[in-house]
């Protein structure tokens, strides 16, 4: 079985690859070009309101090049979570993309793959106690559904292989398991699906499992009969055992089985082996099909209006005292309310003293010589959050605590105006299993293409 050939370009669409990178790859013919262009990582914001955390400037760079490249060597490009969270109104903030760069020529078929779920339909499968929820995630309640802007769910090899046996040149897809992107049109041409699943496991951020890693630098992967390997296009980077492997185990929680929708992909006999320097060849993957395919939703709801001001703290004798001072500007802040607005959540996040963990940071001392303060409110309006933070921030900037000698002012603000209304808070609200079905994933195509 000859070798074939996947480009992964970048980390995600619009994070950037260096032009020399990309043009050594496609000196090498590789036999798809493959991206994914979105994640879960920024949170539920982007997904609840509808709008990219990339750059539409950033992506149609990126796009630009990868479209061109692609048709010269008539080659597919598939893309993966378009528009960063995959729902219909960032599928079609990407197709806009993909159109612009085309222009009049239709020089390309253009698949487009929904990623949508109807709340008809989750409500359907709560009601036949179908919604599995994932690890520390509460049960799914109608209210839930309801509530949520939007409900994507997370595709897999079925509609990228149905549109690629259509003869779509391009792919924009919704919201796609990460590594089917990479692998679809290797199992398609009948390469092991294991292998083909894991090495895009490994693609889909690209230059990141090579080192030093880099998600905005091109990645090479090359399937064969019984392995893969996978390298970097830019001579400053290799990949290694240790990065591959290491990459492999990227935000999963076990180190031998990871789920996806179609199955399991089975690394208890993986092997890594170093084949040169830059190159890392990998066998024995396996997978182990689903008896019942599932996917899985996500669903963003909005839960309130954030308020934030940031300041910073250099008083040595407030920093040693800071928990008692937000505490008693917390309780000041509860009693000037008590009788207007309590529905509201109060937050002080203190850099230079377990700013990144909070009550995890094993490491409890402050050792700094000034601190970084975030005052953070979420209220049910933001008038309500513009309230509580307005007045934190201004019981906290002239708080008279113990042994205090400055009288103007404890707070240091680099910005002015000091409160910065940050609109609309999300959190995922769905975030569970349900049975795969045919209708799931719909295809259209772009300039009215069938």
């Amino acid at each position: 079985m000859k070798e074939m050939k996947i480009l992964s370009p970048t980390a995600i669409l619009g994070y950037g690859f260096p032009v020399e990178s990309f043009e050594k790859a496609m000196a090498l013919e590789p036999d798809v070009i493959a991206v994914d262009a979105g994640s879960t990582d920024p949170g539920p914001f982007y997904l609840g309101d509808g709008v990219s955390f990339t750059d539409r400037l950033a992506v149609k760079r990126d796009l630009t090049i990868m479209i061109k490249a692609a048709l010269k060597a008539h080659i597919p490009l598939l893309i993966g979570s378009a528009g960063g969270s995959g729902a219909d109104v960032h599928l079609l903030w990407c197709v806009e993309i993909v159109r612009e760069i085309l222009g009049d020529q239709h020089q390309a078929k253009v698949a487009v793959i929904s990623a949508e779920v109807s709340k008809e339909k989750v409500h359907q499968a709560l009601f036949d106690n179908q919604a599995v929820p994932l690890t520390a995630v509460p049960p799914l309640t109608h209210d839930d559904i309801e509530n949520c802007t939007r409900i994507v769910a997370q595709m897999g090899l079925k509609p990228f292989i149905k549109a690629l046996d259509m003869g779509a040149d391009i792919i924009v897809a919704g919201r796609t398991y990460d590594p089917v992107a990479f692998a679809a049109l290797a199992i398609r041409k009948g390469y092991d699906k294991g292998l083909a699943l894991h090495l895009g496991k490994i693609l889909e951020c690209a230059a990141i499992a090579a080192t030093p890693g880099s998600g905005s630098d091109c990645m090479m992967g090359c399937i064969g009969k019984d392995y893969f390997r996978v390298f970097p296009l830019n001579e400053k980077r290799r990949c290694t055992t240790l990065s591959v492997a290491a990459h492999t185990l990227y935000e999963k929680s076990d180190p031998y089985h990871l789920h996806g929708p179609d199955g399991v992909i089975d690394l208890s006999d993986c092997h890594f082996e170093q084949q040169d320097d830059r190159t890392v060849k990998i066998t024995g993957t396996r997978f182990h099909e689903a008896e019942i395919p599932n996917v899985k939703l996500e669903g963003a709801k909005v839960v309130g209006f954030r308020t934030v001001s940031i300041a910073g703290i250099r008083d040595s004798i407030l920093i040693s005292q800071i928990d008692e001072v937000l505490e008693a500007v917390r309780e000041t802040t509860k009693n000037n309310f008590a009788e207007q607005l309590t529905d509201y959540h109060l937050d002080f996040k203190v850099y230079g003293k377990n700013g990144v963990m909070g009550d995890l940071e094993p490491v409890r001392t402050i050792t700094s010589h000034e601190l970084g303060l975030i005052i953070d409110v979420v209220a049910k309006t933001q008038a309500d959050a513009n309230a509580i933070c307005s007045f934190a921030r201004s019981t906290m900037l002239h708080y008279g605590y113990k042994g205090r000698i400055s009288t103007a002012g404890n707070l240091a603000f680099p910005y002015s105006p000091s409160d910065f209304k940050a609109g609309e808070v999300y959190e995922f609200c769905i975030y569970h299993l349900i049975p795969y079905e045919e209708d799931m994933f719909t295809i259209s195509w772009s300039g009215g293409q069938s």
